[in-house]
């Protein structure tokens, strides 16, 4: 069997191997390292791909959370909602920038931002929402469209691990996760479903003021150089990370389909197991798959977490510490209650590989360990 890994990046580039190096080799021979013009190409072709009228690229996913919130003119102390259940990047960058954040719980089915804690923790400090489109599935966005709506609030999509996931809405049309809110963001760091092989990261809005506003911020500020009409940042998609995404664009929706074909071997085999959980797809959202994300209910989550790094299957918890209780984002007064799903989920969540490249003896193989664990722990 081959080794198992948690992201197999070397099987997918050896399928595409030939037109990688050439992409890159291009590139090198062209010496335009910055905004070539494999850039310019590569924002037309996710622009095509998502039906967004802009799309402005950038370093890395955390930088187009926080050049979002650059853009929106936000003060500080005003308050931005977010959710408890996510990697710190979304929340770092409200703190940087000395907005507030407001850290809410999520569902516990879904994994994704709660309406009705969403609906509580909206106040007159309230400027903008950012759902978290998390481990591959969107948000319940035409919820959180209405509430946005109602309060004249600002949504930012975060959609690092849902790129290519479909929305869709109750009348039936569908939008590109990403697309739906007032910006979105999303990382093109290597082990996402569209991953460079370096950092890299954009930024995607209908908005042609914002849009403006955007691409001025990532480069420093300027228009015209050397004239700086905003306080910028600088932010880049080098040209050799473009080119490669310029390569795997194509090949989304089929790297999606593997995640996807791979989820439904565990669903299939995990299906009425005892204390085994498995992930819930929406009804309003398709799901990617970024991570595949069990929920094991008896208590022995950290010793099946074990029990798997003995057999070299590679496994991990996303995520252990809800960012409430973290050094850096603690907050006074914090009511436990209001945080009873995410503190759940952090006792009982484990992902198990996802990739495009996992085989059928892989996917047995992990199968049955998790089987033969939780059978033996009864």
């Amino acid at each position: 069997m081959k080794k198992l890994q948690m992201v197999d990046l070397n099987s997918q580039y050896q399928d595409i191997k030939e037109q990688i190096d050439n992409s890159i080799q291009q590139v090198i021979d062209q010496t335009s390292f910055i905004n070539g013009p494999q850039v310019q190409t590569f924002k037309q072709n996710l622009a095509d791909y998502l039906n967004v009228k802009h799309v402005i690229p950038c370093g890395n996913g955390t930088d187009a959370l926080q050049i979002s919130l650059m853009a929106l003119n936000l003060q500080p102390g005003d308050e931005v909602i977010t959710v408890d259940f996510t990697f710190a990047a979304t929340v770092e960058v409200i703190k940087l920038l000395g907005l507030t954040p407001v850290l809410i719980d999520v569902e516990l089915d879904t994994f994704n931002i709660s309406i009705t804690a969403l609906e509580k923790a909206i106040t007159p400090k309230t400027k903008a929402i950012v759902p978290v489109h998390l481990f591959g599935q969107c948000a319940n966005m035409e919820a959180i469209l209405k509430l946005a709506k109602k309060h004249n609030l600002y949504v930012i999509e975060d959609t690092a691990q849902a790129l290519g996931a479909d929305y869709i809405f109750t009348d039936g049309t569908t939008k590109k996760a990403g697309t739906i809110g007032t910006i979105g963001t999303t990382s093109f760091f290597p082990s996402k479903n569209l991953g460079c092989y370096g950092d890299g990261g954009a930024i995607f809005t209908n908005d042609d003021a914002l849009a403006h506003t955007l691409k001025g911020i990532t480069n420093h500020g300027m228009y015209q150089k050397y004239y700086y009409e905003v306080v910028g940042v600088n932010s880049r998609l080098d040209s050799i990370q473009a080119n490669i995404l310029n390569i795997k664009l194509p090949h989304l929706d089929n790297y999606n389909k593997a995640r996807q074909q791979a989820a439904a071997f565990y669903n299939h085999a995990f299906a009425n197991c005892p204390h085994i959980i498995t992930p819930i797809t929406s009804t309003f959202s398709n799901h990617v798959f970024h991570q595949y994300t069990l929920r094991i209910t008896n208590g022995k989550r950290d010793e099946l977490h074990e029990y798997l790094k003995e057999q070299n299957i590679p496994n991990a918890i996303y995520y252990p510490v809800p960012l409430h209780n973290q050094k850096a984002y603690k907050q006074e007064n914090v009511i436990e209650e209001n945080y009873h799903n995410t503190n759940t989920l952090v006792q009982q969540v484990i992902s198990l590989p996802m990739h495009t490249a996992l085989d059928t003896e892989q996917l047995e193989f992990i199968v049955k360990n998790v089987l033969n664990f939780i059978n033996n722990t009864y």
